[in-house]
C-alpha cells in the first residue's frame, strides 16, 4: 500500500486545502489539458480521415472509442486502485494518458490510433473522477460546490478552445501535431501533481466490492444517471448544432464559429455560477431549475431563423444552463454516498459520455423521422424527463 494514505491522519481536510491554495488551479489546468487531449480530436477529424482515407463516420470512430473507454473503464480502474495513494494515482493517470498522446501521434495505422484512445482514456477515467474526489475531501463542506467547479472549469475551457485550436494546428501542422502538444501541455502538469498533491490523505480506500455495491443500488444509480438524461437533453441539440445554422440560419464559418464561441463563453460561465449556486441553494433545487430553463428554450431552435443577435444571447442562456449543473450534481453524489465518493464521481463521469452519447443518438433519430427543425422540440421533452428524474430520485433518496 502506498504511503500517499494515511487512515489514522486527524489532520482536518480543511486545513489542509487551506494550507496548499494552489492545488485547485493544478488539478483544473490538468483537466484542461486532459480535456483537450479528448475534445481536440473533433476538430482533427476531417485531417485524420484524409489521411488514413477514411469516411468521416469511420474517422468519428476516434472519438466514439475514447467515450465508450472511459464509460467502461473509469469506475473499473477507479476502484480497482482504491489502495493505492491518491497522489500515485493522479500522477499514474497523467503519465499513461501522456504515453498515450505521444502513441497517438506516431500512430502507423488507424486500429493502432484507436488502440492509444482507449489507453488515452483508461488514463484520464483514472485521473478526472480522483481529482474531484480529493478537490471535495480536502475543502470546508461549505465550499465543496465551488472547488468541484474549479476542477471542472478546465474540462469547460479545453470545450472552448480545443475544438477550434485542434482544428487550426490540423490543418496548419498536420493532426499528428496536435497530439504533441496535448503531451508536451500535459509533462509540467504531472510535475505539478506530484509536488502539490499532498503525499498523506485520510480517505477511504475505494475497492471492486464497493463499485459492485454501488451498482446494485437502484436509489444511488438513478441519481447518476440524472446526468446522462439531463446531458442528453443538451446533446439532442449540441451534437448537430452547426447542421442546424447552417440550414436554418444560413450561417457560414464565421457565423458558426461566432455561435461556438458564444456557447463556449456560456459553459465557462455556467461552471463557475453552479458551483456558487448549489453552495447557496444545495444540490436539488438549482438542478431542477436547470432543467426547466433547459425546457424553455430548447424550443425555439425548431422555429429558427430569428434575429442572428436574439440567436446569440440564446446560445449562452442555453450554454450557461446546460453547463451548470456538474458541481450540484457532484455534490448530491457524494452527499449520497460519501464513504465512496471517487467511485460515484467516476460513474459520474462516464455517465457524462453516455449523456453524450444518447443525446446524439436521440437527435439522429429526430433528424431521420422530422427533420432538422424537431431537434429544439425533441430537447425540451428530453429535458423535463431529466426534471422528472431528479425529483423521482430525489423521493428516494433526498438530499439537500
Amino acid at each position: 500500500m502506498s504511503n500517499d494514505i494515511n487512515p489514522a491522519s486527524d489532520t482536518p481536510q480543511a486545513s489542509v486545502s487551506r494550507s496548499n491554495p494552489l492545488l485547485l488551479y493544478v488539478l483544473s489546468a490538468s483537466n484542461f489539458v486532459i480535456g483537450m487531449g479528448a475534445f481536440i480530436v473533433i476538430g482533427l477529424l476531417n485531417p485524420i480521415a484524409d489521411g488514413f482515407a477514411l469516411s468521416p463516420a469511420q474517422a468519428g470512430w476516434v472519438m466514439t472509442a475514447y467515450a465508450i473507454s472511459y464509460a467502461i473503464l473509469s469506475p473499473i480502474l477507479v476502484s480497482a486502485t482504491g489502495r493505492i495513494g491518491r497522489r500515485r494515482i493522479l500522477t499514474i493517470g497523467l503519465g499513461i494518458f501522456t504515453t498515450a498522446s505521444l502513441a497517438g501521434a506516431a500512430s502507423p495505422d488507424v486500429n493502432t490510433l484507436f488502440a492509444t484512445r482507449v489507453l488515452a482514456a483508461a488514463g484520464a477515467g483514472m485521473f478526472t473522477p480522483v481529482a474531484a474526489a480529493v478537490a471535495a475531501g480536502l475543502s470546508a463542506p461549505e465550499r465543496q460546490a465551488r472547488a468541484l467547479a474549479t476542477i471542472y472549469f478546465g474540462l469547460t475551457l479545453a470545450q472552448v478552445v480545443g475544438v477550434p485550436a485542434g482544428a487550426y494546428i490540423a490543418y496548419t501542422f498536420g493532426w499528428r501535431t496536435a497530439f504533441v502538444i496535448v503531451a508536451v501541455l500535459a509533462l509540467p502538469c504531472i510535475w505539478l501533481v506530484w509536488n502539490r498533491v499532498p503525499a498523506k490523505l485520510s480517505f477511504q480506500p475505494a475497492t471492486l466490492a464497493d463499485l459492485g455495491s454501488i451498482l446494485s443500488q437502484p436509489k444511488l444509480m438513478f441519481a447518476i444517471l440524472f446526468t446522462t438524461s439531463f446531458l442528453g437533453s443538451v446533446y439532442i441539440r449540441f451534437t448537430y448544432v452547426t447542421p442546424l445554422l447552417a440550414s436554418q440560419m444560413g450561417f457560414g464559418r464565421d457565423g458558426i464559429t461566432l455561435a461556438l464561441l458564444m456557447f463556449g463563453i456560456g459553459a465557462v460561465i455556467g461552471n463557475i455560477l453552479g458551483g456558487m449556486a448549489a453552495d447557496r441553494f444545495g444540490s436539488v433545487r438549482p438542478l431542477i431549475a436547470l432543467c426547466v430553463a433547459q425546457a424553455v428554450v430548447a424550443p425555439v431552435f425548431s422555429m429558427l431563423p430569428i434575429n442572428p443577435i436574439v440567436l446569440m444571447a440564446l446560445l449562452v442562456f442555453w450554454s450557461v444552463s446546460g453547463w451548470s449543473f456538474l458541481a450540484a450534481q457532484q455534490v448530491r453524489l457524494i452527499a449520497l454516498s460519501p464513504a465512496n465518493a471517487s467511485i460515484m464521481l467516476s460513474l459520474n463521469a462516464a455517465a457524462i459520455y453516455v449523456g453524450a452519447a444518447v443525446g446524439s443518438a436521440i437527435g439522429s433519430i429526430a433528424i431521420d423521422t422530422f427533420g432538422i427543425n424537431a431537434l429544439g422540440y425533441t430537447s425540451a421533452v428530453f429535458a423535463l424527463f431529466a426534471g422528472l428524474h431528479i425529483y423521482l430520485s430525489n423521493r428516494i433518496a433526498p438530499t439537500s
